[in-house]
């Protein structure tokens, strides 16, 4: 039988490798898990420089562990308890009678939205998946089952393929169906590091893989079943041509597992991001996972606390000389307001170490005949402010009155941003994006004001 579908494959596990097996209350393992998981953050909040006593960060190895925790929940779920029970017996549902009325014909559940956590890097990547399988036995599942079998291992470390895998796997295996089809759409985010970001204005946030795996009749993949399949998938965009299967060469899909930024020898940062694997109940030591604390502390390093502060004020000030105006700055000569908009904005939730992203779009009013200040200034602010330990509200605040520092005191700020936060975790809103405004001077008595620079802001459209 596949590891995926053994049911003690999964048994809870100390991080010494004692077998629990069913003797130990769930909740009891579970604290266990996550006082390990919040020793682990805390070491890693010091390797970044940062005073975990600090009001902001008091919670936030808690809230690290929850995240974990819930991320991972797939590890202790049975994909039997699922199906048993959701059988529904149901005449005329086999393949030899043709596919004319629903008999015996295909059966497609699409736009599923899930998470899952990255085997490489531990971050979160977001799916979309369609399933779908023709029926034997005279028996279909009832609906919502193929979401909840597909949610179980999505909710484990993975990666694309074998997700795709595990999912066709289990409802082959659960069902005994004719055959089952799993096409997968992932996107996993491509944070840039600092430097990247400075030189890059137009670098790509995602990167973007669709899988497929068969089984049954769908195991052929020229099959003429996948025709149908992808037929009723195309006007979604999905076409064959662009899946791949597990013959593929996607060893290098994380963008993490080829990043070059060098990682110094902090073997107490490497030894707290391997007892978070072992608090989630894997094996570091799985050929998968070996290179994946490396890989997490690689990205988490972009935000270690180095004085940016001191930085940005002597990058301001060298720049406020040689300002100089972009193509796409825009300044009303007659209301000397001037804006800049669709702004990067890269940054890490200091309340769960997960990444928000989005568009901050800046308005001043200037003195009248005075040269605009250049986008690149303004750009490299926001990434001086979006290269730490942020949440959004404090951050544009911080813009709002570093720009109004060396322009005009009448300056606004809207920040737009995508929160990883909002679908790795119990609430899972798919979708949603969070917007704030900081108002400075004129901005914060004048309704005018405010509605012509809302007025010209482009509608926010989500990565």
């Amino acid at each position: 039988m596949s590891e995926a579908f053994d049911e003690d494959h999964y048994n809870v596990k100390l991080e010494n490798g004692v077998n629990l097996g069913g003797c130990v209350e769930l909740d009891f393992v579970e604290e266990i898990e996550t006082v390990a998981t919040e020793d682990a953050v805390k070491v890693l909040l010091q390797g970044l420089g940062e005073d975990i006593n600090r009001e902001g960060l008091l919670k936030t190895p808690i809230r690290v562990a929850k995240a974990f925790r819930e991320g991972t929940k797939g590890y202790k779920q049975k994909v039997k308890d699922i199906i048993d029970g959701s059988l529904f017996p149901e005449a005329g549902v086999e393949s030899r009678i043709g596919h004319g009325g629903g008999a015996g014909g295909l059966v497609i559940v699409r736009d599923l939205d899930l998470f899952s956590y990255c085997e490489s890097c531990l971050l979160p990547f977001q799916i979309k998946c369609h399933i779908g399988y023709v029926a034997s036995g005279q028996r279909v599942l009832g609906l919502s089952k193929l979401s909840r079998v597909a949610e179980v291992f999505a909710k484990r470390l993975q990666d694309p393929q074998r997700l795709a895998t595990d999912i066709c796997g289990a409802l082959q295996h659960g069902m005994q169906p004719t055959g089952v089809a799993v096409v997968l759409q992932c996107s996993h985010i491509h944070f840039p590091n600092f430097e990247s970001a400075l030189s890059d204005p137009n670098h790509q946030g995602w990167e973007k893989i669709s899988v497929k795996s068969g089984s049954g009749v769908f195991d052929c993949e020229k099959a003429g079943i996948w025709t149908d399949f992808f037929g009723l998938l195309r006007f979604r965009g999905i076409i064959d041509d662009d899946t791949r299967t597990a013959s593929s060469n996607d060893r290098y899909w994380c963008p993490y597992q080829t990043f070059s930024k060098k990682l110094g020898s902090d073997s107490t940062m490497l030894d707290a991001a391997a007892s978070i694997l072992c608090s989630l109940g894997e094996n570091p030591l799985r050929e998968e996972l070996i290179k994946t604390p490396s890989c997490y502390l690689k990205w988490l390093m972009n935000f270690k606390n180095s004085d940016l502060d001191l930085k940005l004020n002597g990058f301001v000030q060298s720049k406020r000389d040689t300002l100089t105006s972009d193509v796409d700055l825009s300044c009303n000569e007659k209301q000397s307001l001037c804006s800049e908009l669709n702004l990067s904005l890269w940054s890490l939730c200091e309340h769960h170490l997960l990444p928000f992203h989005g568009m901050v779009h800046i308005g001043y009013y200037g003195s009248n005949g005075a040269k605009p200040i250049g986008k690149s200034i303004l750009q490299s602010i926001v990434h001086f402010y979006g290269f730490k330990l942020q949440v959004q509200e404090r951050l544009t605040r911080q813009i709002a009155e570093m720009v109004s520092s060396f322009l005009s005191e009448d300056v606004m700020v809207v920040v737009e941003a995508s929160h990883t936060c909002m679908i790795s975790r119990g609430i899972e809103k798919f979708g949603s994006n969070t917007v704030t405004i900081a108002v400075l001077g004129r901005f914060s008595t004048d309704p005018t004001a405010r509605e012509n620079f809302l007025q010209i802001i482009p509608n926010f459209t989500s990565c």
